[in-house]
Order: structure tokens, then sequence, then C-alpha cells
């Protein structure tokens, strides 16, 4: 395991100040605010610790508040809305300086058999073909930038299927990107239980999702700066189980961007076809003021 997983593995483990009431840190990032990958994967850990064991994560739905201060700790409130005889719910506020930044309700259900089908996976390239983040960021941006994005996701082996928006600025291209990823490094299977791959992948989901957005207008991004943006709303649907060490395909697409706004919806698929999420986000995409 890299010391940037295990960090991150660590910003994950909450640690629990009252029964229902969970504090986390933050990391640096990109831009000077809480990634949201983070807060939603922290929030998804602190519903997951108030469920029962024989209960997974099935579905989440959430919404970014305010801009999250990454100097200081992030609070976390479950309130447990529903243990029924299938499903569990729960609703979880995350607070700074006395103030909500991201809410989230989280659905968990006891394992059953039932109707099986599945959108076919789409072709892509083998990941271990293409270049590591190390390799190719360098190639289209500044060096000092390149050096900030390949530390900011050291912990996660992410590989683009074709050029990135920040590498084809100018270009508009078909709304569409794909990349592989997988955490860099094997996570233990005796203490990595379903839930930590539920919230790893929930951590990755809000890397690149609005990137095709971003291609239908041949925008860098916020990489280059030729736009601004914020995560607006985040939902996820979790199908199959999956392992956030082993390789993932997210097949990511947006149908709409209108007024200052880009949606983005996305697939999951493991390495063998299996479909394992559905991801929807919107966010704010805005070209800045001269």
């Amino acid at each position: 395991m890299t010391q940037a997983l295990d960090d991150l593995l660590d910003l994950l483990d909450l640690e629990q100040i009252e029964q229902n009431i969970f504090r986390g840190s933050s990391r640096s990032a990109l831009v000077p605010r809480v990634f949201g990958g983070q807060v939603a994967a922290q929030a998804l850990v602190a519903a997951g610790r108030t469920v029962p064991a024989d209960r997974t994560a099935h579905s989440l739905h959430s919404y970014f508040l305010r801009m999250g201060d990454p100097g200081a700790p992030i609070v976390y409130t479950v309130d447990r809305i529903r243990d029924g005889r299938s499903f569990t719910t729960r609703r979880v506020v995350a607070v700074q300086h006395g103030q909500p930044i991201f809410h989230l309700s989280a659905s968990f259900q006891v394992r059953e058999e039932g109707l099986e089908h599945q959108a076919d996976m789409p072709s892509a390239p083998d990941p271990e073909s293409l270049p590591t983040a190390a390799e190719m960021l360098p190639r289209h941006l500044p060096a000092e930038v390149a050096r900030r994005l390949v530390e900011a996701r050291a912990a996660v082996d992410l590989r683009y299927a074709d050029t990135p928006p920040w590498g084809s600025v100018g270009e508009r291209r078909e709304p569409r990107s794909q990349v592989w990823f997988r955490t860099n490094g094997k996570l233990d299977e005796d203490t990595a239980g379903p839930l930590l791959h539920v919230c790893l992948a929930t951590y990755v989901s809000d890397m690149t999702l609005l990137d095709s957005v971003l291609l239908a207008h041949g925008r860098g991004g916020w990489a280059v700066g030729d736009v601004v943006g914020a995560s607006l709303d985040h939902a996820m649907w979790f199908h199959r189980p999956f392992r956030a060490d082993e390789w993932l395909l997210y097949d990511q697409e947006s149908p709409s961007a209108s007024g200052g706004r880009g949606l983005g919806q996305a697939r999951i698929y493991t390495q063998d076809g299996r479909l394992a999420i559905t991801v929807i986000q919107e966010g704010v995409v805005r070209v800045p003021r001269d």
C-alpha cells in the first residue's frame, strides 16, 4: 500500500465523538476548499457506521451547500431515519463553523436475490496500455499545476482513455469521457469491508464527472482556469459488488449544459463487464467574467 493511499484511508477513518456524531479532517486540494468527493465519502462513512453489518449501501443523494474550509474539522451528524426489515435510511449533515456545508441521504439494503439485467459495457482500451497520471499530466499542463494535480490524486491510479479536456483546449469534442481507476495499492481483505470500497468509489467519482461538459465546449476546466465551477448535487446507485483496488471503467457523458450548470451522468463497470455503479452529478460551470 502506498503512503498516499494510507493517508486517504486515515482521512476516511472518522473519529466518533458521540453517538451518531463523527468528526473528520481534510487534506489539501487544488482549490482553496474541501474536495467534494472527500466530504461525500466521509458522510457515507458516518452513515454506514450506524447501520447493521448485514446491510450494504445501495444509493446516495447529496447536495453541496457551502464551500468547505480545508483548515477546519468537519462534524458529521447522522439522523437514523428508518430501520426496516430490508432497508435502512440515514441522513447526514456535515457542519463547519456552525453552518451546514453538505447534506446526504443514503439507503442500505440486506442482500437479496432478484431479477437481473444490465446495460452492456462499452468498448474501452486496456487500462494497462494507458499512461499513468504522472506520465500524462506534464504533457498538457504547466509543471507546477501537473505536480499539484498528481499529488492531489496520488492515492488513485487514474488513467484517461483519451485526451482530457485540459489537453485539447479550444477543440469541441463529443461530450463523452472514459477513465479507468483503482486505488494505488491493494487493500487488506480482512479489514476492508464493502463500505470502504463504496466510500472510495464515491471519493473518486467527483474527480472527473464534469469533464464531458467541458469537452463539448472546448474548455480545459479548473486546471487551466478557463471555467469556474463547483459540484451542486451528486447521486449514486450501487448495483453490484466491486473492489475499489481493482480496475473500474468510469464511462461518462454530458446530456445537457444550460443556465451556468452542466450535467454529467456515468456508469462504472468492473473490468470483467459487470455494471457496478450509476452516477449523476450537476455542477456550476461558468465562463469567468473579464
